[in-house]
């Protein structure tokens, strides 16, 4: 079975040592896509980045990788997808816990994130929302769900789904992630 590259996503302010996308990288060689600013995030620049770590890594390895994306990396995952022309370098992506941009404690540090795009990715994706994630109502992320062609999935009461969710290793997680492999299908 051939092993698809995996790139990390990480969200505003970057997840830390205790996060389950640093454990990811840690366990499993995943890959963090860098940004140059995680404090105040410019969209375009984030979009850039993003492309250009792609088309490196098609450029070095060739096929497709999966994007594993926390909070505003599932904005991320959104906003380059409906923008590059380059969406092939893409399998699949694992979106958890998206940020909602346009709530009024977030609009104001992540401005430059709206609007958020409305139309369905152009890969397989999953997308995982907590019932009492404070960055996103489960509601909100069902409507991002439905309008990125997401498969939704009710992760229960488990916080923003980050270190204090106490979700470890979350191998959980990463059996989800292995159901969009396309080496699986």
């Amino acid at each position: 079975m051939t092993t698809v590259p995996i790139l990390i996503l990480p969200g505003w302010q970057n997840s830390g040592p205790a996060h389950w996308q640093s454990r990811w990288e840690a366990l499993y060689g995943d890959m963090r896509v860098e940004q140059h600013d995680w404090i105040c995030p410019l969209r375009g620049d984030w979009i850039a980045r993003l492309e250009d770590v792609l088309l490196a890594h098609a450029d070095t390895h060739g096929g497709p990788c999966l994007l594993v994306a926390h909070s505003l990396g599932c904005m991320l995952t959104a906003a380059w997808a409906s923008h590059s022309r380059h969406t092939h370098l893409v399998a699949g992506a694992l979106l958890v816990a998206p940020g909602d941009s346009e709530q009024p404690e977030l609009c104001g540090p992540l401005h430059s994130w709206l609007p958020i795009p409305a139309q369905p990715l152009p890969f397989k994706s999953l997308l995982l929302g907590s019932q009492n994630d404070p960055y996103c109502s489960l509601e909100r992320a069902q409507g991002f769900a439905a309008a990125w062609g997401s498969e939704f999935i009710d992760y229960g009461a488990r916080g923003h789904l980050n270190a204090e969710s106490g979700l470890g290793d979350w191998p959980e997680g990463r059996a989800l992630l292995a159901r969009l492999n396309p080496t699986t299908d």
